[in-house]
């Protein structure tokens, strides 16, 4: 592959490696990251190369559990498996607030830096344990509750942490009042944890672009 360079014509590419982290974070002090792309635009795997240069990560898997009625998702959690290093540990939970911000984080936790795929499939089963689907009495208020908690532990947090999302306002208008309801609590989600950032990156086509 080659680049442009200015007035020097075509060069190189760099080969894929880990992506630098302009303003690293001082020891103690949080680093909030959140990357951002539509489907297969290569978001999770820019977000483990942010991370790559770490020993020890915390890999909170947000997504169901891959079975048999589901093959597909079952072959996106196996290469997902297959990409991270064999040091880092994962945890498969909703519970984000208690991991960005829990009472009992210890120091030595603290120091290990989180990566969270993904808020798409965190709210996706927020929203199916809140009852929203169903017409559950209180659904609405349930998931306000657990985002607005989950927006103040990444305010709060004194954790490293670089958070995968879809991008889903620039895709084909769902059919479905359900999609269209997913589409704006995601498109809101996003923009509230992107505010709350130091950086941001958004993918297209497998190419990560810093935009804050």
């Amino acid at each position: 592959m080659i680049r442009w360079a200015r007035d020097r014509g075509p060069a190189a590419l760099p080969p894929p490696g880990p992506l630098p982290l302009p303003g690293r974070p001082r020891r103690g002090k949080p680093f909030r990251v959140l990357v951002l792309g539509g489907a297969r635009s290569g978001k999770s795997a820019t977000a483990e190369r942010l991370l790559a240069a770490r020993e020890r990560v915390e890999y909170v898997a947000t997504g169901p559990l891959p079975d048999a009625a589901d093959p597909e998702w079952a072959d996106r959690v196996r290469l997902h498996r297959q990409r991270r290093p064999a040091n880092w540990t994962t945890l498969e939970t909703l519970e984000l607030a208690g991991v960005l911000a829990g009472p009992g984080l210890t120091p030595a936790r603290l120091a290990v830096p989180v990566l969270v795929d993904c808020l798409s499939t965190w709210l996706a089963g927020v929203m199916e344990q809140a009852g929203l689907w169903a017409g559950a009495p209180g659904a609405g208020k349930e998931l306000a509750e657990r985002t607005e908690a989950l927006l103040a532990a990444w305010r709060s947090t004194r954790r490293q942490v670089v958070a995968v999302s879809n991008e889903v306002g620039a895709g084909v208008v769902p059919a479905t009042a359900s999609g269209v309801r997913f589409r704006d609590e995601l498109g809101v989600l996003n923009a509230r944890v992107a505010a709350e950032c130091e950086q941001v990156w958004l993918c297209t086509a497998g190419i990560a672009r810093r935009i804050r």
